[in-house]
């Protein structure tokens, strides 16, 4: 079932107004600042590998682009406030709102297939991890952007067919608790 991506974007918004989906997001959220905290392991001061990411693509495929990307502040938000690490920066916040907005947008109304898995994974590594965590590390630290950009090169060529991997399996598993859930 293919949804254009205004229908899915007003869809989404929708998803504010119904308990199931705010609760969701609301255990996807705990979820996602539990594996953070837990499983984020800094390798350096500005590289770090961690897997909350499939909590809030979870949050994605299940409530939308908007709530997901909601999440995502406030995932960044607790996570900060229980393990802060370095100074706070609304760079990172609006990060993670675009990784659940960028979710959704893969993700949401759709049923998980390993080439969305690739897509998705690729687009958050291409924007977020190339482009705007370098340029919010260059704003903090004022090294080159290129040293942030380099040393993140090798992280994401290992990590992207990893993350896809562990995406399309978790999506694969929430869409069949859910069809058992439904029938």
């Amino acid at each position: 079932m293919r949804f254009p991506l205004k229908v899915q974007l007003v869809d989404s918004l929708a998803e504010f107004g119904r308990t199931r989906s705010l609760v969701m997001a609301g255990l996807l959220t705990g979820a996602a600042v539990i594996i953070d905290r837990l499983f984020t392991f800094e390798v350096s001061p500005v590289l770090e590998i961690g897997f909350a990411f499939l909590a809030t693509a979870l949050c994605a495929a299940l409530c939308g682009p908007w709530v997901a990307g909601t999440a995502g502040v406030a995932v960044d938000l607790l996570s900060y406030f229980l393990r802060p690490n370095g100074g706070f920066f609304i760079g990172f916040t609006f990060n993670q709102f675009l990784l659940g907005f960028i979710y959704g947008l893969w993700f949401y109304k759709r049923r998980p297939r390993p080439l969305l898995a690739v897509g998705a994974c690729l687009t958050v590594t291409l924007l977020i991890n190339f482009l705007l965590t370098p340029l919010w590390l260059h704003m903090m630290y004022g090294q080159a952007f290129v040293v942030f950009s380099s040393v993140k090169i090798v992280k994401n060529i290992i990590k992207l067919p990893i993350d896809a991997a562990l995406l399309y399996g978790a999506l694969k598993a929430a869409g069949r608790a859910r069809n058992r859930a439904a029938a």
